[in-house]
């Protein structure tokens, strides 16, 4: 099953410039956080992994009509690598979850495939 999302990068940057830390520690994991604080492009960074969680979010529903929160999808980086994911929700262990994330100034945007191992 395939997902896809797009957000405005602003959208994103509003909802940590209102919210703060509540927002954060509601949608992103701390490795996740580590991983965008350490980047130029903090807010984008931060876009594409929201991005990359609908994809995810919309691809699972989809094939198992389970609703996951964001708090329960990780996406990691490594720069110059393409992103991987993992679903911390037992049950989703052989879940294999293929992404590509790419952003701009304005919007971010994820695919993500999965594909049960």
């Amino acid at each position: 099953m395939v997902g896809v999302d797009i957000v405005e990068n602003r959208r994103i940057r509003d909802a940590v410039e209102r919210f703060g830390e509540k927002f954060l520690k509601r949608v992103y994991t701390e490795r996740e956080l580590d991983y965008c604080r350490s980047q130029k492009a903090y807010y984008e960074c931060l876009s594409a992994r929201w991005a990359c969680k609908e994809a995810v979010l919309k691809a699972v529903y989809q094939s198992y009509g389970v609703l996951l929160r964001f708090s329960e999808i990780e996406v990691l980086g490594d720069r110059g690598k393409p992103a991987t994911v993992n679903i911390l929700k037992e049950g989703f262990e052989s879940i294999k979850v293929f992404v590509s994330l790419s952003h701009e100034k304005q919007f971010s945007v994820a695919v993500a495939y999965l594909l049960r191992e």
